[in-house]
């Protein structure tokens, strides 16, 4: 009995929404499958091209849809600005900028000597005992000499060599020709000038090849830069905390042997002198020499690691600034990454 009644009660419902459908078709409208609805994708959201979006847009706003692409554009090119001042303040990491100490580690006769190979042999000489051929580079115009000369020793092995090859004057004067001894005087006057000037041409360091000039680059370095030298002007580092603190003795430093050829700003001078070789090298026809690119970025990597040491370790101290504005060091140097291209 249970079971008739139930099945005349569903009977009733399914014939009441029967008629309510059909009475509101729109309410009761079926759904559309997915499979016959290719545009529909999974999200609860309608699908929309990216034209269609800008299309919605400018329809909406015109005015506000150009006005924000302008700000973008404006906004795409200052970040291209700044990205380029930040490139120019950090510097090239491979030269730094240009100073007088850098400059002259490049050509090591001073600017009073402009007689050029060139123009040695485009001129004429001639070979007189009156008149010296001319000099490429006189030794008396440089700052360092070749073979490891200096200049006090270089200036009386000349004074030296001049009075034994001077004439002997005759101790019978009553013998003696005056005029023949002022004629020898001068024939000898002329010959030291001749002969000192083709000493000065062998210790020059215009005619000598480039690892001595690398040699006398470094002894600069070392002068210039090394603590043996700077410890006699510069101030002393502040001690440290832990230093100031400790309980323990304080140790005496112990005395150097010799010149200061260690340190950190000394190493990272000859790494500069060194890496301008190479780059001068590898930026003319020696574009495609991969060995050579390889010893410049190893060179520059290993200057770098030193920076940053010194950089945590000495910076704002004397020491610092000195080697920086003497070098032309800048901090792309030792910032970031140093990419030979």
């Amino acid at each position: 009995m249970r079971t008739i009644c139930g099945t005349f009660s569903s009977l009733a419902d399914s014939v009441f929404a029967g008629s309510l459908i059909n009475s509101y078709p729109e309410v009761f409208k079926p759904p559309v499958p997915i499979w016959k609805n290719p545009s529909r994708n999974f999200s609860s959201s309608l699908h929309r091209s990216k034209s269609q979006q800008n299309t919605r847009g400018v329809s909406e706003d015109s005015y506000a849809y150009h006005h924000a692409r302008q700000r973008r554009a404006a906004n795409v090119t200052r970040k291209a600005e700044l990205r380029g001042q930040r490139a120019a303040a950090l510097g090239d990491p491979i030269r730094g900028i240009t100073t007088p100490f850098v400059e002259s580690l490049g050509s090591l006769v001073s600017s009073e000597a402009t007689t050029t190979d060139e123009a040695l042999a485009n001129t004429t000489t001639t070979s007189s005992i009156d008149k010296p051929p001319p000099s490429p580079a006189s030794a008396a115009d440089e700052d360092q000499l070749n073979y490891y000369f200096t200049r006090p020793e270089f200036e009386e092995s000349l004074e030296y060599s001049r009075i034994l090859s001077q004439p002997l004057i005759s101790t019978e004067r009553e013998r003696a020709d005056p005029a023949r001894e002022a004629e020898e005087a001068r024939v000898h006057e002329m010959g030291h000038k001749t002969a000192s000037e083709a000493i000065s041409r062998i210790v020059s360091l215009a005619n000598a090849n480039n690892k001595e000039r690398t040699r006398a680059n470094v002894q600069r370095i070392i002068d210039t830069f090394g603590r043996h030298n700077t410890d006699t002007y510069f101030k002393p580092k502040a001690p440290s905390l832990q230093s100031t603190y400790s309980t323990l003795t304080e140790q005496k430093p112990t005395p150097r042997a010799g010149p200061d050829t260690g340190s950190s700003e000394v190493q990272i001078g000859i790494l500069t002198a060194k890496i301008r070789v190479l780059a001068d090298r590898y930026e003319g026809a020696n574009r495609n020499d991969k060995v050579n690119k390889r010893n410049l970025r190893l060179l520059l990597h290993r200057r770098q690691k030193l920076l940053k040491y010194m950089h945590k370790k000495e910076r704002g101290s004397q020491r610092w600034t000195h080697m920086i504005d003497q070098l032309g060091l800048t901090e792309a140097t030792w910032k970031g990454q140093i990419a030979v291209k």
